[in-house]
């Protein structure tokens, strides 16, 4: 048992001395004996005391609760309630000052020891309870100090970011539109030296072949613009969906005549269409968009004498497009990236292409507020499916 220093506050002073007796005799320091809770009070103000020893029934303005009360509001120290009353009453009372034990009187040493070791257990535990929760608070207002400072600059590097995505939009744009011009102007006149060529001249087929060169390569060049100036609207988030009625007949037929008009291989086109409605109601624009580049690659990637089935469905209120190819298909490993910008697989050798298409029809597709989805072997083929919302 360590050695405590104790106030004792009783005002019977026959108890007081058996319990001064008591505790002396196991070692303990008694800094006083005070008949009243003033008395206890004046005490407390010139000593440290470790625990105090409360009567509850005390003479005078001030009784055993009271004072406990002032002592846990200005000295913090643990009170063990000494009484010679155990009813439901007396303990309602004592409850709310918090003590840190009761001893019912009259009370034998062994019994006394162990409620002031546990009173002093309680207090220290009690004690590093409330550090450990300051301590938390602290950490908890640093650390919210710490966020609140990172969220601002996290704040601050977004709007950076938005500002430098719209600067990149807009200079994307500029410099696409500068490029348009001059790109009409060289097909014209490409077209020019082929009607030219087309009159008795000694380099004739010459001319035929490079006019014909320089065609395919503005045209190839202004795809490869279109597509820059479609991400270009994307990323600046002008981008929406405009539905209006369309023609589903007119519709396949410019799509397909698009398409074979385009073709640079020996391909066929199998199209089919099924309960397909007169009109229907979407963003034809879009809807062209992701048919016209998913056909192109289709075609594109497939090998002369090869053919490419295209079906288009109407179901539930959903149009459903299917374009099945046997060509070179899509390397396993590669395919998580199909819809990567600028993607393109190894195998497609020296085909042309952006890497751009697939990643356009996907954009396109979720802004029509549908899904698109893909199978694929290499060597063996591909199918994409897509499932875009009508009414």
């Amino acid at each position: 048992m360590f050695s405590l220093k104790i106030l004792i506050v009783e005002d019977d002073a026959v108890s007081a001395l058996l319990l001064q007796k008591a505790l002396e005799k196991n070692k303990h320091e008694i800094l006083g004996i005070a008949d009243s809770g003033e008395k206890a009070l004046e005490l407390l103000k010139q000593n440290h005391a470790d625990i105090v020893m409360m009567d509850i029934s005390l003479a005078g303005e001030l009784d055993g609760i009271k004072t406990t009360e002032i002592i846990n509001e200005k000295y913090d120290i643990p009170v063990v309630y000494l009484s010679a009353s155990s009813d439901a009453e007396t303990l309602n009372k004592v409850v709310g000052t918090n003590p840190s034990a009761y001893v019912i009187k009259p009370f034998n040493i062994r019994e006394l020891n162990m409620v002031i070791e546990l009173a002093i257990f309680k207090d220290r535990k009690e004690k590093e309870l409330q550090k450990l929760n300051n301590e938390l608070e602290e950490k908890v207002k640093l650390r919210t100090v710490e966020l609140y400072d990172a969220n601002k600059e996290l704040t601050k590097a977004l709007e950076k970011e938005r500002e430098i995505n719209e600067l990149k939009s807009r200079i994307v744009l500029n410099v696409s539109h500068g490029f348009k011009t001059p790109l009409t102007s060289i097909l014209s006149s490409a077209q020019l030296l082929q009607i030219y060529g087309d009159k008795e001249h000694p380099f004739k087929v010459k001319i035929a072949k490079h006019a014909m060169k320089i065609e395919n390569s503005v045209r190839i060049l202004n795809n490869l613009l279109t597509s820059v100036l479609f991400f270009g609207k994307a990323d600046a988030d002008q981008m929406k969906f405009r539905p209006k009625k369309m023609f589903t007949g007119a519709f396949v037929k410019e799509l397909l005549d698009t398409i074979n008009a385009g073709l640079e291989n020996d391909v066929k086109i199998n199209s089919k269409t099924i309960n397909l409605p007169k009109t229907i109601t979407t963003d034809s624009e879009l809807l062209y968009q992701v048919f016209e580049n998913l056909l192109s690659n289709a075609t594109k990637y497939s090998n002369d004498g090869q053919e490419v089935d295209f079906t288009l469905e109407y179901i539930d209120t959903n149009l459903v497009g299917t374009i099945v190819d046997r060509g070179i298909g899509i390397p396993k490993k590669e395919q998580k990236l199909l819809f990567d910008r600028f993607f393109r697989a190894h195998n497609v050798g020296i085909i042309e292409g952006s890497g751009l298409g697939l990643s356009i029809a996907k954009k396109c597709v979720e802004v029509l507020n549908g899904e698109i989805a893909f199978e694929s072997s290499e060597d063996k083929g591909t199918t994409f499916k897509v499932v875009i919302p009508v009414t």
